[in-house]
Parts: C-alpha cells; sequence; structure tokens
C-alpha cells in the first residue's frame, strides 16, 4: 500500500473534456443575411468567477487597470469528484496487462479492480449578445443525447489497452445581467453541467513472461542409503520462443536422465521436500 504510481488520470480527464470544444466557431451576419466574420471562440481552464471578474474590469487602458476580456470565450474547471457504487465490482478481481521490454521481450502486469468515480464538469459560454450564446449552445447540446463516449489510454506505457469514458450531460442555464447601470458592460452567462464517468487504478504490478519450465522426477532405487536414483529432467519451452501469450503457439519438450548413485547429489536435481521417493510407486524408467 502506498506505492508511488501516477497514471495521470484527473489530467487525461480535463485534457479530454476541453479538447471537445476547442473548435466552436460563431459566424457574424449582417441585415442581409451575408456573412462578415468567423470567430473561433477561445477556450482555457479557469474557474467561472475569475472570468467574470475580467469581463468587468475596465475596458480602457489606463494606468494600474487591467484589460477586459474580449468576448465571446469559453471556460471549464473540475466541480467537484464523487464515488460511484453503480459502478462498482468485486475490488480482488484482477487484470492482466502486457508490453513489450527494452530488450523486445513481453513484460506482463497486472492490476486489480478500478474504482469508479464521477467527475463533474461546468463548461461556461461567455457572450455579449444572445445570438452568440445560442449559437455556442447549439453546437454542443446536439452531441450529448445525452451521453457522448470517448475513448482513452489510461496506461501511457501500455498503448494496446483502451477504455471508454461516458459524458453526460446534466443541464443548461444561463444568466443574464442586462439590469444594471448604464455603463456597466452587459454579459450573457450560459452554464452547461456534465459528468464524467472514470476509473480510478492502483500501481501495476509487472513480471516477466514464464517461457521456460523445468521439472524433475525421482525414480528411487530398492535402498535408501544407495538408492541409484534416476533423475529424469523434463524442459519445456514454447514454439517458436518468441511468442507471446496472444498467439497461437506449440511446446518444445526436451527429456534427459541423470543417474544418481549419492544422495547428495541428488539435492543437485530435487529439492529436499518436493520429491520424496516413498510416493514413488513404479521403481523402473518407462
Amino acid at each position: 500500500m502506498f506505492t508511488y504510481f501516477y497514471h495521470q488520470k484527473i489530467r487525461k480527464a480535463v485534457a479530454m473534456f476541453g479538447t471537445m470544444f476547442n473548435n466552436i466557431n460563431i459566424v457574424r451576419q449582417n441585415a442581409a443575411g451575408n456573412t462578415i466574420n468567423q470567430i473561433r471562440v477561445p477556450l482555457a481552464y479557469a474557474p467561472r468567477e475569475k472570468y467574470l471578474a475580467r469581463i468587468q474590469a475596465d475596458p480602457d487602458l489606463r494606468a494600474g487597470q487591467r484589460v477586459a476580456l474580449k468576448l465571446p470565450r469559453l471556460s471549464f474547471e473540475i466541480a467537484g469528484i464523487q464515488y460511484d457504487p453503480s459502478r462498482k465490482v468485486p475490488k480482488l478481481n484482477r487484470f492482466a496487462v502486457q508490453k513489450k521490454g527494452q530488450t523486445n521481450r513481453d513484460i506482463r502486469g497486472s492490476l486489480y479492480s478500478p474504482v469508479p468515480y464521477i467527475i463533474n464538469f461546468q463548461l461556461n459560454a461567455f457572450t455579449k449578445n444572445q445570438d452568440d450564446a445560442l449559437q455556442i449552445v447549439e453546437q454542443i447540446i446536439p452531441y450529448f443525447t445525452p451521453q457522448y463516449t470517448l475513448t482513452i489510454k489510461p496506461f501511457a506505457e501500455y498503448p494496446t489497452i483502451k477504455e471508454d469514458v461516458p459524458i453526460t450531460i446534466q443541464g443548461v442555464s444561463f444568466q443574464d445581467d442586462f439590469e444594471g447601470p448604464l455603463e456597466q458592460r452587459r454579459t450573457i452567462i450560459y452554464t452547461l453541467d456534465f459528468t464524467m464517468s472514470i476509473n480510478f487504478y492502483g500501481p501495476i504490478i509487472e513480471s516477466g513472461l514464464i517461457n521456460r519450465a523445468t521439472g524433475n522426477i525421482e525414480f528411487a532405487g530398492d535402498s535408501a542409503s544407495a538408492p541409484n536414483a534416476i533423475v529424469q529432467r523434463t524442459i519445456v519451452t514454447p514454439d517458436p520462443a518468441s511468442a507471446s501469450p496472444d498467439e497461437t503457439f506449440g511446446f518444445t519438450v526436451e527429456t534427459t536422465e541423470q543417474f544418481v548413485e549419492d544422495l547428495a547429489e541428488l539435492g543437485k536435481y530435487v529439492k529436499p521436500g518436493y520429491v520424496n521417493s516413498d510416493y514413488v510407486e513404479d521403481k523402473t524408467v518407462k
């Protein structure tokens, strides 16, 4: 427990959420319906209150004053993280993962079941007129019915593993501070609330693949003091030797026999307690 690991799941979730809304445009038209210009709406990760403070700043370039932000703009932030018991799975389930090592040999790893959580995101659209805001909103909500699923690679070191991440829209609200002093700048804010279902994984325990198995079998003699034992050694390797667990492969079996007259020599082949001559009924080699 508390072994260092960092899968960057929250960082990836923020980047993934922001990428969905980084190519939204609005079109300005004249009275005849002709397009005057097209504006790509800037997007940034920032709290709503900070953006409101910048928008309401003095637009004049006077000493000591901050310049007000130009509208329209988009901002998003994490509103909260909470556990999702509806997606809970047995915590002792283990999953196997695999990758290529530096010597191009397969390295296998295992990890326990992920912990399901929900990340709440809030997307804010700041505009100075209603038409700009409606253009932004209508370019977003048709894709959520109410769920939109993205596919990510949760582990950078295991690029073949993919995971689906559903994002669900919860609702849309708006605020218009049109009422106020004449000199006050009008700001229309549309707020879209989303939930992202994500899994958090613990550390990955890595180990090399077993590509060679050796078995020793003792055929004891008639006397315990002079057994004249025969140790049969069987070595099993995959065929081809470079095969991975997901491929179709066979086995190469190599069997050798060694006569042992001394009990001390027998220990080189068979570990004490692993093979006992009392359990061997057939005294001959078949």
